[in-house]
Parts: structure tokens; sequence; C-alpha cells
């Protein structure tokens, strides 16, 4: 689909930035109006008299049918085919009554705007809809179409779009969530049904025609700040602990005084309930972690106190081998009570690891740096815990093996994530792997965490090479890959 820059590209960069706002705020226009909005800028020469019109733009109402089934943006047009657009683009008034033809409509009855920047013609905004499908409007509807009116020529005089960013969001109340047109003194002359029982269901149940919001207990500082700046103002009230509404005031201008004002008003107490019980549930959840943490430091601790206690040397090793395990995945539930999220920055988790080998088993004795680069994204839990254990029983034989004499060396950690698979590589520079050494049979108990979790766990591989270094300390090169997304199937378990 052409941008707006490609179909109007004579157009100065302020003039696109008009048209662009037009477009980001024009969904109450089509509401209000019951009919399709087309935007048409002049296709090739931008004077009096451009040679076509080209489609820019096209919204369809929520409160009417819309009698467009294709995407028309991108259709060009002689100035014969749209006659009516052509008048208002050369001339710069609003015209109104005329049938034009479109290929899945032939029967389409169009209004057409001028659209005004800095007193120039830019484009012009079509109100197309088929009178021969449309029920015969009400008093409402009427009264919808007065203000849409008012609007257009709002357009037409260059005071619409406002010269600021009003950026609709999916919480912004439409043209069907409730409507109120306020007069220039800011007292309610007409509210929609749908407005009512908004104020209804937040306990608001004065007359409100004819009197100013304050009067009825509910807070107006978007109506006094919009009618103020003449610029649109939301804000989001809550009326005690009945509801939460939220108010979009957009100020109604005609030949440069203040006339009134659109409000449009949305009953959003749904989802700020569930927002609040969402924020308990994210708080209940990264409590959990925070809880689960502090148990595994606790359990780290009994077992560092058993250790200094054990006679063997041995048996002392072993537990301080199981006391950084342990640590390593309370790494992971540390960081995840920080966030709610279900996901964790694994480079921290990586930073974290590498700061407790440092504390614990480097020294003036065996100095050994480590450099950490690139970075594995963010992993769910499920796949960075056993993922934390597996660099930890790697960064510990490098650590117990690597280095075995003076002096120390560098461990470089790399890490990347393309989209299909993790990858962690662990390159140091010491003596290398034993003569024979085969990751598979292997039969030390960190070879064999590191195997079962990557291979049962994380559903990746690795693998384990002598480096490229000095014959007498060529070094070790630790590859780990981990698909995502399920990109890799399961294996199956081996015999035993």
């Amino acid at each position: 689909m052409a941008s707006l820059e490609e179909l109007a590209p004579g157009l100065a960069k302020s003039r696109l930035n008009h048209l662009q706002r037009l477009m980001r705020t024009w969904a109450p226009l089509a509401d209000i109006s019951f009919a399709d909005l087309l935007l048409y800028v002049p296709a090739g020469p931008t004077d009096s008299s451009p040679a076509g019109y080209a489609i820019a733009g096209q919204i369809r109402p929520t409160t009417a049918r819309s009698i467009h089934r294709n995407n028309l943006v991108g259709a060009e047009f002689t100035p014969e085919q749209r006659p009516l657009v052509d008048v208002a683009y050369r001339e710069g008034r609003i015209t109104d009554g005329g049938r034009i033809g479109h290929a899945d409509q032939p029967r389409v009855r169009t209004l057409t705007v001028p659209v005004n920047c800095h007193g120039e013609v830019v484009a012009v905004m079509a109100r197309e809809f088929d009178p021969d499908t449309q029920r015969d409007p009400g008093e409402l509807e009427m009264s919808y179409f007065k203000v849409f009116r008012r609007l257009a020529a709002m357009i037409a005089e260059g005071e619409y779009p406002f010269p600021v960013d009003d950026i609709e969001t999916e919480e912004s109340p439409r043209v069907g969530d409730g409507l109120m047109l306020l007069d220039a003194s800011g007292r309610v002359q007409l509210i929609s049904p749908n407005a009512a029982s908004a104020l209804h269901r937040i306990g608001l149940h004065s007359d409100v025609e004819g009197r100013r919001l304050v009067e009825i207990g509910l807070e107006q500082r978007a109506i006094r700040a919009a009618f103020a700046s003449r610029l649109p103002q939301t804000e989001e009230i809550q009326h005690g602990d009945r509801g939460t509404v939220v108010l979009r005031c957009l100020p109604l201008i005609g030949s440069g005084e203040l006339t009134g004002a659109l409000v449009l008003m949305r009953d959003i107490s749904e989802l700020r309930r569930r927002d609040r019980l969402l924020m308990s549930k994210d708080a209940t959840i990264a409590e959990i972690h925070h809880r689960v943490k502090n148990n595994l430091q606790t359990v780290s601790s009994l077992l560092r106190l058993q250790g200094r206690r054990a006679i063997a040397t041995e048996a002392r090793d072993a537990i301080e081998e199981s006391v950084r395990r342990i640590r390593a995945i309370a790494i992971v539930h540390e960081i995840l009570s920080r966030d709610a999220s279900s996901d964790v920055p694994f480079v921290e988790i990586v930073r974290s690891l590498v700061r407790m080998v440092e504390e614990g088993l480097t020294g003036p004795d065996r100095p050994v740096e480590f450099k950490v680069t690139g970075d594995a994204g963010e992993l769910a839990a499920d796949v960075a815990t056993p993922l934390a254990v597996v660099l930890n029983e790697c960064l510990q034989n490098v650590m117990d093996h690597a280095y075995p004499e003076p002096p120390g060396g560098q461990v470089r950690i790399e890490l990347d994530n393309d989209g299909d698979r993790v990858q962690v590589r662990v390159t140091d520079d010491g003596v290398g792997l034993p003569p024979g050494f085969d990751v598979d049979s292997a039969d030390g108990l960190g070879i064999a965490i590191v195997r079962n979790l990557v291979s049962a766990d994380l559903r990746g591989s690795i693998t384990m090479s002598k480096g490229e270094g000095d014959p007498s300390r060529p070094g070790t090169v630790v590859e780990v890959a981990i698909p995502l997304l399920g990109s890799a199937p399961r294996p199956t378990a081996r015999p035993r």
C-alpha cells in the first residue's frame, strides 16, 4: 500500500504532517457522520487545477455500515470522475449533494470538505454514504450530523486537526461509548443515551442537560483546560469507589471563536478493575520469586555451614559446588522478582554468574579475567534457569581444569540470539582438553549435569573442542546451542 508521501510527493513536510494528524484523529468524524471518510490528495501537479486525485486515507464508521467493501487507498481519479472533490479543492468550499460512482457501489452520495492548512487547500475529505441503504435519521442522528458539519467547517477554516498530536489509544472513547455537546459556557446541550448510562454507572443520576458537569458532581479539569487552550484534552476521572470514566474534550471553533466542545466519554471501570487485578497478580508472582530466591539462599547458607564441618577435602569441594549451583538458580529468581515479566534478560544472569565466580574462585595467585560480549536477549524462565546452571558448570570447569598452575588467563563468554536459537560460547586460553576427551562419554558430575540439562531440558546441543592457541596452552571452546519457539523436536531418550 502506497504511503501518503508517495501519493502526494509535491506536498511540503508541514502539509504532510497536517494530513497525518487529520487521519490519526478523524475516527470521531466518521462515527458522528455515520459514513465512510476518504482523503483525496492531488495526484500530479499541486496547482489550482491538478491532473487528478488519489485516495490517501480511508476510515469506516463504527456507528453505521460501511459502503466500501474494498480498501480504496491508492486509487486515482480524474477531476471529471470526482467533480465535487475538484470543486472543493479549487474553490475551497464545502460541497454537498452529488452522487458519484464506485466500482463496488454505483450510487454513493458525497459531501466534500477542503482541508485547509495555513490558508492553503492541500487535500479534500469526502463523506460518502448510500442514502438508499440508510434508515431515516432520528433526532439524535441529526444532532450528531450537525456536530459533524461544525467539525467540517473547522477543517475548511484550518482549525482542525489541532496543531498537537492528540493520538488515540485503545482506551480512548469513541462516539458509540458516549457523547456530550457543550455550549460556549460549558453547559450540556446534548447527551447521548450511552453517555447518560456511563454517568449512571458511576453513581451520577441527576439530569444533565442545561447544567455544567461540575454541578452534578463530576470534575471537569479537562473541559476547563480545553476551553482555555483551545486544544483537545483527555482526563481519567475516578469517581470515588464507584467507577472510572475517561473524558476526551474537543473544542469547537467557528470563525475564530470558541463555540462549544464535543466531549466523548467512556466508562472504563471494568478495565481499571482488571488492571488492578493484574497488578496484584504481578506483585504476587514477584513476591513468590523473591521468596524462592530467599529460600535458595537459605539452603546455600546451610550447605556452606555443613561444608565447614566436613573433614574430607573432597566432601567440602562437593558441597561448595552444590552451593554455587543453587546460587545460579537463585540469581534467575532474583531477576524475576524485580519484574513481573516471565522473561529475563540473560546477559544480566551471565554478569551475575561471572561476579560470583570472580569472588569465589579467582585471586592474586590465579588472576582470571572474564569478558562478556553479545546479547542473548530475553529468555523465558524455564529456559534461563537450566541455561544458567549450564553456564555455571562451564565456568566452574574452567576454573578447576583450565588453569592448574599460575599464571591465570582470559575467558570469553559470547552470547548470540538470532531469533531461532540462542548460542553461548565459552572460550578459555588454558591447558585444553585431555587426550581422548569426549563430551558424550565423560563421566564427571559437572559434565553429566550439563549434558542432561542441554539435551533433556533445553533440547539443544553442546560441543567441547580444543582451541587454536599456543600448543602448550591451546585452550578450550565450549559451544551450547538452544533452539527457541520449539524449532527443534525433543530428542528421544537414550536406552540405558
